[in-house]
């Protein structure tokens, strides 16, 4: 019975100490774990805030655009040969000059800024950052050309993409602005090239717009018209559509197949009457035909919304 009572006050100390044990565990893994938080929270603070490399990464995989370019502006004005600094404040410029894209006289000086460094972390760079650096400055040209009143740059976003390209880089719209500079460029096959190459990674209305006027610029309207025939069946960009419909009237008008080309245009006055071009190619349909009166009446109507269109302002002197 003695030995009985003893195993009994065993277990009944043991049932009296656990509740405390396992408080004092609890206790010591809530503290150890608040203390990681917090440290956490203020080793991350400092990168994100400091001047550092880390800080740069981390602010980017935060899309803090303009916080990277801050930073990498800090330390480049201590360590002007920094590479890696030098890359960002280009990549950080640029992506700051996207954000910056109505106002075009801040947005270039930013494409600027992205271009000189760039270029110059190119000079320096090895390994897989050269074509990253290719890549990102074929793009920054690319987006100056598109933006530049005066000046053109297709000629260096293609001859940057295309180094990107040729050195492994891989980026899913890499051969659609290859395709858009060729075409900015006027050489409309390798413009059709890279497009066709954009087609197998992704399909996009855009792209097969962009398509179907480059074979319409090569005088190969059937093909052409194979691709205006799939954005209208698939867009739901109502610019996209019209502008797809103008452009197969215009196919229509050069195969001679005017009723057509007239159902094209009445279609664009049915969703916009004020589609300046619409009411220029049905002008230019009633000439075919014979009918000047009619004609002339369209191309007024053109004028009427687009004063300075030359196709209609040629037109109508033409026909005094």
């Amino acid at each position: 019975m003695k030995k009985r009572g003893s195993e009994t006050d065993v277990v009944a100390r043991r049932k009296n100490t656990f509740l405390p044990r396992a408080i004092l565990v609890f206790s010591i893994l809530l503290v150890v774990t608040v203390a990681s938080v917090v440290v956490y929270t203020i080793v991350n603070r400092r990168i994100h805030n400091s001047d550092s490399v880390p800080a740069l990464y981390d602010n980017w995989e935060k899309k803090d655009y303009k916080k990277v370019y801050d930073i990498a502006g800090n330390i480049l004005s201590k360590s002007p040969l920094h590479n890696t600094a030098r890359a960002f404040r280009g990549y950080s410029a640029f992506m700051v000059a996207v954000s910056m894209s109505e106002d075009i006289s801040l947005s270039q000086t930013y494409l600027d800024e992205a271009v000189n460094n760039l270029r110059v972390a190119l000079q320096n760079a090895k390994g897989s950052s050269v074509s990253e650096l290719e890549y990102a400055l074929g793009r920054t040209y690319f987006l100056k050309n598109r933006t530049s009143s005066y000046h053109y740059y297709a000629d260096l976003a293609v001859k940057f993409l295309k180094r990107a390209q040729e050195h492994g880089y891989t980026s899913n719209d890499l051969s659609e602005l290859l395709g858009l500079s060729y075409a900015a460029l006027g050489q409309t096959e390798l413009s059709i090239a890279s497009f066709t190459e954009a087609l197998l990674i992704r399909e996009t209305d855009t792209l097969l717009y962009d398509i179907a006027k480059q074979y319409y610029a090569n005088s190969q309207g059937s093909a052409a018209k194979q691709y205006l025939f799939r954005v209208i069946s698939t867009t739901m960009d109502e610019e996209r559509l019209l502008a797809s419909h103008a452009l197969l009237g215009k196919i229509y008008l050069d195969e001679g197949a005017y009723e057509e080309a007239k159902k094209e245009f009445e279609t664009i006055l049915e969703k916009n009457e004020l589609y300046a071009d619409a009411y220029y190619g049905l002008g230019v349909i009633y000439e075919k035909q014979g009918d000047m009166a009619r004609a002339r009446s369209q191309w007024r109507k053109c004028l009427s919304l687009q004063v300075n269109h030359p196709d209609a302002l040629k037109k109508l002197n033409e026909a005094r």
